[in-house]
C-alpha cells in the first residue's frame, strides 16, 4: 500500500509538472524558446529510431563512466595514502583544494588545450569524482572503531583480515555515499565538457548543433535523454549497492551458522 502510494504521488508531481511546462509553452507561444511535450516527445522517438541516437548515447555514457572509475580508484587510493602518511596528506591537500574551488568552465578549456576531444570528457569526469571520493574515504578511513583496532592487534590478525573484516565495512558506507554523489557530478560535468569541447559522437555535441542551429526540439530532447540517463544510472547504482548489501548479509549469516 505505502508502494503504490509513493507511485501515486510522484506520477501525480510529474503530471503537474508537465502541465506547467505546457501552460508556459502556450503563454509563450513561440516554439523557438520553448516547446510543448508532446513535441519533444515526438522528436525523441524520431530520434531513438536511429542508430546515431544511440551511438551517441553510448558513447556519452562509456566515456563519463571510464572517468567515474577512474576518479573513484584514484580517489580512494589517495585517501588510503593519506591516512597513512602525514606527509602525503599535507602534499595532496592544497592539489584537492584546488581541484574543489576550480571552476568546472576553466578545467575544461585548459583540458581541450592538453587533450583531443575524446579525452577531454573523461579527464572532467575524473576530476569531479576524485575529491568527492578521496574526502568521504578518508573520513570512513578516520571513523574506523579503534577498539575493534586494538582487539585485532592483541589477536594478531594480519593486514588482509585487518582489511576485509573492519577497514572496508567501516569505509563501505562512506564510499558508496561518495560514489552516488559524484556520479551525478561527472554525468553532468561530462557532458558540459562535451558541449564546450564539440565532442565527436557525443551528446554534448547534438547539444551544441540544436542551439547552433536553433533545433529548440532537439535541444529539449537531448536534455531529456540526460536527465533520463543519469536517473537510470543513479538507480542502476543503487540496485547494485543494494544487492552487494544483500550477498553481504546472506555471507554473514551463512558464516555464522556454521560457527
Amino acid at each position: 500500500m505505502k508502494r503504490f502510494k509513493t507511485i501515486a504521488i510522484k506520477t501525480a508531481v510529474a503530471a503537474l509538472w508537465l502541465v506547467l511546462w505546457q501552460l508556459v509553452c502556450v503563454a509563450v507561444n513561440m516554439e523557438l524558446l520553448v516547446v510543448s511535450p508532446l513535441t519533444v516527445l515526438r522528436r525523441l522517438i524520431e530520434l531513438g529510431q536511429t542508430a546515431d541516437f544511440w551511438r551517441f548515447a553510448l558513447g556519452s555514457l562509456g566515456r563519463i563512466l571510464v572517468g567515474f572509475g577512474l576518479g573513484c580508484v584514484v580517489g580512494t587510493l589517495l585517501a588510503v595514502v593519506c591516512a597513512a602518511c602525514s606527509f602525503s596528506r599535507a602534499f595532496f591537500s592544497p592539489a584537492i583544494t584546488v581541484i574543489k574551488s576550480t571552476p568546472v568552465a576553466s578545467f575544461i578549456i585548459l583540458a581541450l588545450v592538453w587533450l583531443t576531444g575524446q579525452y577531454v570528457p573523461i579527464f572532467i569526469a575524473f576530476l569531479m569524482v576524485l575529491p568527492v571520493v578521496y574526502a568521504n574515504v578518508y573520513q570512513g578511513i578516520g571513523e574506523v572503531d579503534q577498539k575493534l583496532l586494538e582487539m585485532a592487534q592483541v589477536f594478531g590478525m594480519s593486514r588482509r583480515k585487518k582489511l576485509t573484516k573492519i577497514y572496508m565495512p567501516s569505509v563501505m558506507p562512506y564510499f558508496m555515499a561518495a560514489s552516488r554523489t559524484a556520479l551525478g557530478l561527472a554525468w553532468k560535468a561530462g557532458v558540459a565538457a562535451e558541449v564546450i569541447g564539440v565532442t565527436k559522437g557525443s551528446i554534448g555535441r547534438q547539444l551544441y548543433y540544436s542551439k547552433i542551429y536553433l533545433e529548440t526540439a532537439d535541444l529539449f530532447a537531448w536534455t531529456a535523454v540526460v536527465i533520463v540517463l543519469s536517473l537510470l544510472l543513479e538507480k542502476l547504482f543503487v540496485w547494485a549497492a543494494g544487492q552487494l548489501e544483500k550477498k553481504k548479509r546472506i555471507k554473514n549469516n551463512e558464516s555464522a551458522k556454521r560457527n
